[in-house]
């Protein structure tokens, strides 16, 4: 039997940009929705609107970026300059002295998330031999989890040194920010470009020739995004448990340990299994994770919760990744990618408002049994 070829040392560089990153931007998400409640005096449901809005503004802008980026026939710059828009949006959040400043900052960063995503993860399909490519986007999902493992603990030693000190972690957070953009500029190299260059950016012509099996990916990376609601939720249902503020960072960090833990593996066993039965694991995952978090009765259940959260996470984020690659031709990589987080923007930004709805006027257990019945509705339509 032949051996597969190892991962590439540029996915390898792209995952510890994103570890850096996502060490940055996480450090500041696991504090952020305690700060903006206690501090601020935010509600659940302006928590929600942020989140949502921030999220699919970063999956929208991924439409332009990787149809752009398909144009040019270059990656890397447009990924650079997304890491830079978010690593000089990190100061602001420090500054915020209102719910509209905070608002204004998530949606720089997560402009910057939008503009470098789609490019990026055409980055890494031009990178890794198609035998492997599920390997890889599991190992650079992974590393950007570990990525966001560390976030959180990082916070929590900040909050520890500097008692109530929100503002602190957040000018500290511009710190890995930074480095990420300097190791991408300088660290990764773009392999050639594809000798097809398509005629313009977002023609009718590409998006007939992406195909109805690509299309099918699109419409169940959506449905999954319309399941699972925002992480801000889980923090917030900890803080409802009796966390207290300067620990709710560790929600994050049990999630992404699993998720980081899980990732790889995942990514690696869709390289030689049924992908849609991987797909059916993490949305049961993700059923079992509403369950602990509906009615479990102390934090404990909160933990388990989170812990099942990020396992869905690790088994399913990576999987979609290589499955939009598969199914894109090279010179429209950036396009497929763009166009299938766009879908998964509009059911994020549905769903994180419609749980935030839910938190105010049902309260927190039946915001995650409506997430346990949309997660069951998306396995249904899946085995379908």
């Amino acid at each position: 039997m032949e051996e597969s070829p190892a991962v590439p040392r540029g996915v390898w560089t792209l995952g510890f940009v994103s570890l850096l990153m996502d060490a940055s931007s996480e450090s500041i998400h696991s504090l952020l929705p305690v700060f903006l409640v206690s501090s601020l005096g935010a509600s659940a449901l302006a928590v929600g609107l942020i989140e949502g809005v921030a999220e699919s503004t970063a999956l929208v802008v991924k439409v332009f970026s990787g149809a752009f980026s398909d144009f040019l026939g270059k990656r890397k710059a447009p990924a650079v300059f997304g890491y830079a828009l978010s690593a000089a949006s990190k100061p602001l959040f420090a500054a915020a002295g209102s719910i509209q400043w905070v608002l204004a900052a998530r949606f720089a960063d997560r402009i910057g998330k939008g503009v470098r995503g789609a490019p990026r993860d055409a980055l890494v399909a031009d990178l890794a031999p198609e035998a492997v490519r599920g390997a890889a986007y599991g190992l650079r999902q992974a590393l950007d989890t570990a990525g966001a493992f560390l976030g959180p603990v990082i916070a929590i030693a900040l909050m520890a040194a500097w008692p109530g000190g929100f503002r602190m972690a957040f000018w500290f957070a511009a710190v890995p920010a930074l480095l990420s953009v300097i190791l991408l500029a300088a660290g990764v190299s773009e392999p050639a470009p594809s000798a097809r260059r398509i005629a313009a950016p977002l023609h009718w012509g590409a998006l007939k020739e992406l195909g109805g099996a690509y299309w099918k990916v699109v419409a169940a990376g959506a449905v999954f995004a319309l399941a699972r609601f925002s992480e801000a939720f889980l923090i917030l249902r900890a803080r409802d448990k009796g966390l207290p503020d300067a620990l709710s960072p560790a929600v994050f960090i049990l999630m992404n340990a699993v998720y980081a833990l899980s990732a790889y593996p995942a990514g690696a066993l869709a390289d030689r299994a049924d992908r849609r039965s991987l797909l059916a694991a993490g949305l049961t995952a993700l059923i079992a994770a509403d369950a602990a978090l509906a009615y479990g009765a102390g934090l404990a259940w909160v933990a388990l919760g989170a812990a099942l959260w990020g396992l869905h996470m690790g088994l399913t984020q990576g999987l979609f990744a290589a499955l939009v690659a598969d199914r894109a031709p090279r010179d429209l990589r950036g396009t497929a990618f763009g166009f299938f987080n766009l879908a998964g923007g509009a059911a994020a930004l549905l769903a994180s408002v419609l749980a935030g709805f839910l938190w105010v006027r049902a309260g927190p257990g039946f915001t995650f049994c409506a997430g346990a019945v949309l997660s069951t509705a998306a396995l249904g339509i899946l085995a379908l």
